[in-house]
């Protein structure tokens, strides 16, 4: 694809009209406005930056946000991923803070919480790139980094902040930063902040912001807490949201798999080895951590090249495993839902849901990485009997047919392909390094079925109606089968054409050509599929017609005469109902004919139902009043309503984060009822070792880190300097030097000389030049005394020794 077709990314200068307005009458155009970031009236710095990186038309949802957020109002926004969320809150950051600021006792006034690590440094490098430009210092304070290194860059006095929210929560209580000079906070991802258990963090982070500032949340998805925060924290905020979370992209195919519970696995590696390309880029969404790490090593063993993420894992190993991953050094990465968001990947070519989502709007969320910016792409979802009702919900949401015929999106692998990868599979698991992982990710998989949100009661009446027998071998495994070797019609590929013309020339010397034509291959008689499916329906429907009494041998065993007798007893009853079975069977056949043929009768049911029901007008009260319709009409469109349309919450990819969604409860025994209880760990935080301490425990680190750099001379020199410009009414001309000094002795030494140098410069007043020299005396005749104490011991010393020597 060109790179002038991807949006964002047009190289020529155009005349774009971004008006939604139908073209005039006629079919004309009427005259083109000048769009693009040229017409949001940004400085020339910013827009330096902006052309400089190749944007020049900005996305929708950046054309909706940034005026908004540049008039001051706090913004809750909610796009899908890779729609340039980034820059949506960084261009109004350049506008707002404008150049730098470094005041002595000062702080940073922008603040940007990310989710990981990984997502924290994208932005810090995405801000030094678009903001190259501007004369802005940004610090990065991730966990896992050196805490010294962390509080010396605080002490830089920057102007913007990119951290993670633990971390940087830590640093605050350590330093006690008051934060009064942020005007502006992004939590970027801030779904997946709440759902990852940092609401304690942010809770406590923005006590510590002024009233005054701008708040600003970007996210795909809309959780409940998210809601809440929103709710409480943000003055008045707009939410903006594009309706993504229930459109797919027209150039994504959706493909769904079905096989049984146990060969999941196998499914999978059909679908690397045959139908997806080995240089292709995959993500594969698992349920839980532990089936990531078996899915690994599974993928190790089979010889796909392949990297994991997870929450659970190191930051350092997630670093090296998503840098794997988008250089192209390994093509597969296995994920989970909680890992993945933040990964921008615009070049992925096809998404693996191995574990089907609970939810319809989190399927969106995941197969939504694919087919970006125009491109196309494939989604597989692997699907088995517990995924039905879920698959029907999925459906039902995006308001598509689910017809099990229809070989190019439902359908099965070829038996004969996964039973092979199947008994791989099971040599796999015996081996001792999967025999471990394998038996806790079957328990994961328990716990994951019971923590995942349940399907809705009609499709779970539904899923009872899902004939599996009709679902044929899907097209893709049909189309890679036949590029191999023949296809369904009988046409052989090039590669089995040039096979046989060797051979028809190899034989040519000893038989005539004629005998080697018929060896083409015909198409088969019989369809596979219609004789499986035909196959497996006879012996699903077979009955034997002894019993397990009449197998004996013995003509004259008691159990057999017994049988013989029952059956000549009860001829007539067994012979009705026969015919009984075979009645409903024929009325169940054209109730199926009638649904067909006649779907609007099911909708004059309800009415004649509804008609039988009594109820007395004079004394019921109903759930809500008569105008609640029409007053519901006339609302006023707030936050709070359009919140909750959009709310989506994402269930953990390990055990307690699974069960953090539930809510707390326990037995009331005077009550006699289970009732809600305060969570223990409220006000609580978790730290980088697992352990879970008060959100204001301090460790005392940053004064000892002070005590070793002699941070408080430097800050007093500052500050003694600045006084001393403020009394003349001048600058200072000489800048204060910032070096970083070994923490050693000489280190030290050279730090308190640049000090004294520092003290020494500029002019000074009667009083300060009579009390430097008198200190310069009082220092001399210490020094002075010093030496005749010296002088009188040395000669105590040489008394002594000339009297022992006597």
């Amino acid at each position: 694809m060109a790179l002038e077709e991807v949006p964002g990314f047009s190289l020529y200068k155009a005349e774009v009209d971004y008006d939604d307005e139908a073209d005039g009458p006629g079919g004309k155009k009427g005259k083109k406005k000048s769009g693009g970031f040229q017409a949001m009236g940004l400085s020339p710095p910013v827009l330096k930056g902006i052309l400089k990186m190749g944007y020049k038309v900005p996305t929708p949802i950046q054309r909706k946000t940034i005026p908004i957020i540049m008039d001051g109002r706090d913004v809750v926004a909610m796009a899908k991923t890779g729609s340039g969320k980034t820059g949506c809150f960084l261009i109004p950051l350049f506008e707002k803070l404008k150049q730098r600021e470094a005041k002595a006792g000062g702080g940073a006034r922008a603040l940007i919480l990310s989710p990981t690590r990984e997502l924290a440094i994208q932005t810090f490098k995405f801000i030094k790139q678009l903001g190259r430009f501007m004369d802005l210092k940004t610090i990065l304070v991730l966990g896992g980094d050196s805490m010294d290194s962390q509080f010396a860059a605080v002490h830089t006095l920057p102007d913007v902040i990119v951290a993670t929210p633990g971390r940087f929560l830590h640093l605050c209580v350590e330093m006690d930063l008051r934060l009064s000079s942020v005007q502006y906070c992004v939590l970027d991802e801030a779904d997946r902040l709440f759902e990852m258990g940092f609401g304690e963090q942010l809770t406590e982070t923005i006590k510590r912001l002024p009233e005054a500032r701008q708040m600003v949340l970007f996210s795909a998805t809309l959780p409940k807490l998210m809601v809440d925060f929103a709710t409480a924290g943000l003055c008045q905020p707009v939410l903006i949201r594009l309706d993504v979370e229930s459109k797919i992209p027209d150039t994504l195919d959706l493909k769904y798999i079905y096989c049984r519970p146990a060969e999941r696995y196998a499914t999978l590696l059909v679908l690397l080895r045959e139908v997806i390309p080995s240089t292709a880029q995959t993500v594969i969404f698992a349920g839980t951590q532990h089936h990531v790490e078996l899915i690994s090593l599974m993928l190790t063993k089979a010889g796909v090249p392949n990297t994991h993420v997870y929450s659970g894992l190191d930051a350092s190993a997630r670093k090296i495993n998503t840098a794997k991953f988008t250089h192209r050094k390994v093509n597969v990465l296995v994920v989970t839902d909680i890992a993945a968001r933040g990964l921008d990947i615009p070049t992925l070519d096809y998404v693996v849901n191995l574990h089907f989502p609970g939810k319809p709007k989190l399927f969106i969320h995941r197969v939504g990485r694919c087919a970006r910016a125009g491109r196309s792409g494939t989604a597989y979802s692997i699907f088995s009997n517990d995924d039905i009702a879920h698959l029907i919900d999925l459906h039902m949401f995006l308001n598509r047919p689910l017809d099990t015929s229809d070989r190019n999106t439902l359908g099965i692998v070829p038996p004969e392909t996964q039973e092979t990868e199947h008994l791989l599979v099971q040599e796999y698991v015996q081996n001792i390094d999967l025999a471990t992982a394998y038996r806790v990710s079957n328990n994961a998989y328990k716990q994951y079925i019971v923590t995942r949100p349940a399907a809705s009661a009609a499709s779970n009446k539904r899923a009872k109606q899902f004939k599996i027998d009709e679902l044929g071998v899907l097209s893709d495994f049909v189309r890679e089968n036949a590029e191999q070797g023949q296809d369904r019609d009988g046409k052989m590929s090039r590669k089995g054409k040039l096979a046989l013309q060797k051979k028809i020339k190899k034989d040519k010397k000893v038989e005539p050509v004629e005998e080697a034509t018929p060896k083409v291959y015909k198409p088969p008689a019989v369809d596979a599929d219609a004789f499986r499916n035909d196959f497996l329906a006879r012996m699903k429907s077979y009955r034997p017609h002894a019993t397990i009494f009449e197998l004996n041998p013995k003509a004259h065993a008691r159990e057999l005469v017994a049988m013989t007798q029952k059956r000549e007893a009860d001829e007539a009853k067994i012979e009705k109902h026969k015919r009984k079975l075979a009645e409903q069977e024929a009325e169940e056949q054209l109730r199926e004919k009638a649904k067909v043929a006649a779907p609007d009768d099911d909708a004059h049911e309800p009415t004649k139902r509804a008609k039988r029901s009594v109820r007395d007008e004079e004394h019921f009260i109903a759930y809500q009043a008569k105008d609640a319709v029409e007053e519901d009409g006339y609302a006023i469109d707030n936050f709070a309503r359009q919140a909750n349309s959009a709310e989506l919450s994402v269930v953990g990819d390990t055990a307690d984060g699974q069960r953090m969604h539930r809510q707390l409860q326990k037995w009331d025994r005077k009550k006699k009822k289970m009732v809600n209880v305060e969570n223990p760990r409220a006000g609580k935080i978790r730290t980088e070792h697992g352990v879970w301490i008060a959100a204001s425990y301090k460790t005392g680190r940053y004064d000892k880190w002070k005590e070793r750099t002699k941070a408080d001379e430097k800050l007093l020199a500052e500050q003694q300097a600045s006084d001393d410009d403020d009394d003349d009414g001048k600058r200072a001309e000489v800048p204060i030097p910032q070096r970083h000094y070994p923490h050693t002795h000489w280190g030290r030494h050279n730090a308190k000389a640049d000090l004294r140098k520092m003290r020494g410069t500029g002019l000074k007043t009667a009083e300060q030049i009579v009390k430097t020299r008198l200190e310069k005396e009082e220092k001399m005749e210490r020094e002075k005394q010093a030496r005749l104490r010296n002088v009188q011991r040395k000669k105590r010393a040489l008394a002594k020794r000339k009297s022992a020597k006597k």
